[in-house]
């Protein structure tokens, strides 16, 4: 349990995790600790082939790959952690093998079918309009939905056109807004925002439910799972597609990677380069459908 408390303070304070990754990695060291019980062995005892065995296991319980991926990273940050302490001369971490990623192309909403999402709010009412507007915000902007629920007034900088967006690892970025879109956001905050009662401590949330508090994640999945349903849209569309769209328009109308890579939050650009796949399969499946070559065969 001491490694456990030393590790969860490593992850917050050494790392700057933000507290929803911090959970998850948390949770995966409950793995290796249980693994660790069940095989009698501390922490300084564990070696490679343990760290396989327990690999082989999380395998078979149909564990995915992108899952045993963030777990392997969080073994080598907790024996790195030893290393450093000097509680371990080596990690025994260190040589794992990653599984392979899956190319995962996420669906991509096109612009008509983001309009026809908006299109079933009914903006009459206080949440349709909010609604409205979140949709607009998630895809003009493609923020996060966790950086969405949690924005603030003060983190709206109208006169410079930008957002304030804190994100993973509480790491601010600027991210510009339209003026279409800050329009739309302004009017919600003046004309319905202004008319809600915040509960304590939440007087600065933007978006917020009938009862004053912030939304959580799961009601904006739920509420844009119900537009696409009403808008007639079989894709598999949660709020991280306007996201994806979002970056996906940016990059097939000629935008800097690196920029892209900027106003996502992305640490690493190979993570952006996903977006670079997505113009490579749009223009092959273009080809595909209109070369008369292609079509004979």
């Amino acid at each position: 349990m001491r490694y456990r408390r030393d590790y969860e303070a490593y992850l917050k304070l050494e790392r700057g995790m933000a507290d929803n990754s911090v959970k998850a990695y948390m949770q995966d060291f409950t793995h290796m600790q249980q693994f660790m019980c069940e095989q009698g062995i501390a922490p300084e005892q564990v070696a490679h082939a343990d760290l396989q065995c327990l690999l082989k296991q999380l395998c078979d319980l149909g564990i995915a790959p992108a899952s045993q991926r963030r777990m392997i990273a969080g073994w080598r940050m907790f024996f790195h952690m030893l290393v450093v302490e000097d509680v371990l001369k080596d990690s025994p971490a260190a040589l794992l093998d990653l599984p392979i990623k899956p190319k995962h192309l996420p669906d991509v909403l096109t612009d008509d079918e983001v309009t026809a999402i908006q299109d079933t709010f009914d903006r009459s009412i206080p949440e349709g309009e909010r609604n409205y507007v979140i949709v607009e915000v998630l895809y003009g902007c493609g923020l996060r939905v966790s950086e969405l629920v949690n924005l603030k007034l003060s983190n709206i900088y109208v006169e410079e056109q930008y957002l304030q967006v804190i994100g993973k690892g509480d790491k601010e970025r600027w991210v510009p807004i339209n003026e279409h879109a800050l329009r739309l956001l302004l009017d919600y905050i003046h004309l319905v925002r202004s008319h809600q009662e915040p509960t304590p401590g939440e007087e600065k949330i933007v978006f917020l439910n009938r009862r004053g508090h912030r939304l959580t994640r799961q009601m904006v999945f739920i509420m844009l799972r119900d537009a696409v349903a009403k808008a007639g849209i079989k894709k598999k569309v949660s709020p991280h597609s306007l996201r994806h769209s979002f970056a996906t328009e940016l990059v097939e109308n000629g935008a800097d990677l690196r920029s892209v890579q900027e106003m996502l939050g992305h640490e690493s650009i190979s993570t952006t380069e996903i977006y670079t796949h997505l113009t490579r399969d749009t223009l092959r499946n273009t080809i595909a459908a209109y070369h008369p070559h292609y079509a004979k065969h």
